[in-house]
């Protein structure tokens, strides 16, 4: 018999609890190992039940969910933790807080801490926890962290004092990073490695909830060497900047200038979409001048657009399976011919100035 992969819930609501047990039961590869109502409740359970994977609230009475998984995973780093949170702008930045501890991912909950319609998302929690499940044998997840927990990069200072190129200073570049699940992590492992000076615009299409964009682009802002921000209609590209795209809205670049503009069409299964930024700033800047980087991600959003920049004289670098959290996206970019680079995550901000240098 084929092996089930075992989950256990984690949640202070009987609710929750009841629904994301029902959820998991619709498929037949998962099982319900167990539940617990509580982080430490949690942690007795993990000691006993040797669960696959655990799904993880974060409000909890007696010992929240970014506790108890610091306890988990210090007992059992093998163990993947997904975490299940609300949509909130204070949910955000509690979320960002657990991928930086070592999560494995996240899903939101629809309506908020106790959810009643959660089941909108149950296809979601079912791929993310096969994903989590898959990430143990590639062991590449507490990698990565251990990679980004040892980098060496500059102390911090207040961000009034982070150098911010002149705004009349003509754009070189535009490298274009299109990422999705299991992006958060990845990208606080490549952005802070990009220089100060670095003499491009940086576009970050990260597929992630319209709530959560601006509490992820205050938290890029402050690991990084250039600014990063939540992308406004109006900004005009800069080097040494980086914007990342809201949620909710396809970002597209216009007129040589690289003024963006935010737009609610085409309507796309993600948005926003990197293939329609990617070919917007393709359009506005020709291809000797983008940079395509396709990294960790479900599905194939932005292959069909890396196709167009290689072939247009741009720069594409993809992500290699052995990092990548979900080699979805990277390996379709790489299969359809798109990829010029293929490097592992840690390998990535070399890659792209390098391309940024290159003339």
């Amino acid at each position: 018999m084929t092996h089930r992969i075992r989950v256990l819930i984690v949640d202070d609501s009987a609710l929750m609890r009841k629904s994301l047990k029902e959820i998991i039961m619709t498929d037949s590869s998962l099982e319900v190992a167990g539940t617990a109502r509580d982080g430490q409740d949690a942690i007795e359970k993990v000691r006993d039940l040797k669960p696959d994977v655990v799904t993880m609230d974060i409000n909890m009475p007696v010992m929240d969910g970014l506790t108890s998984l610091q306890y988990i995973l210090g007992e059992y780093p093998e163990t993947p933790v997904l975490m299940v949170s609300s949509l909130t702008a204070e949910g955000a930045l509690t979320t960002f807080e657990a991928l930086e501890l070592g999560a494995f991912d996240y899903v939101t909950k629809p309506s908020g801490t106790v959810s009643c319609n959660l089941h909108a998302v149950g296809r979601e929690i079912i791929q993310k926890v096969k994903l989590a499940y898959k990430s143990v044998n590639k062991k590449n997840i507490r990698d990565r962290v251990a990679r980004y927990r040892s980098t060496s990069l500059p102390k911090k200072t207040a961000p009034a004092e982070k150098t911010v190129l002149p705004a009349g200073r003509e754009l070189t570049k535009v490298v274009v990073i299109g990422i999705s699940t299991g992006g958060p992590g990845t990208l606080m492992e490549v952005l802070p490695m990009l220089p100060q000076d670095l003499r491009a615009a940086v576009i970050i299409i990260q597929h992630m909830p319209p709530s959560f964009t601006a509490s992820f682009a205050k938290r890029l802002n402050d690991a990084c060497r250039i600014p990063v921000k939540e992308a406004e209609a109006g900004d005009v590209l800069q080097n040494g900047r980086g914007y990342l795209a809201p949620g909710g809205y396809q970002m597209l670049v216009r007129g040589e200038g690289g003024i963006i503009r935010l737009t609610s069409s085409p309507k796309t299964v993600f948005m926003p979409a990197v293939n329609v930024t990617m070919e917007s700033v393709l359009d506005a800047f020709g291809g000797e001048n983008v940079i395509g980087v396709l990294m960790t991600g479900m599905g194939d959003d932005g292959a069909d657009a890396m196709v167009k920049i290689r072939k247009a004289g741009g720069v594409t670098i993809a992500e290699d399976e052995s990092t990548a959290v979900v080699f979805g996206m990277p390996r379709e970019a790489i299969e359809r011919g798109g990829a010029e680079v293929v490097v592992p995550s840690y390998k990535i901000p070399d890659a792209i100035i390098k391309a940024v240098n290159k003339r």
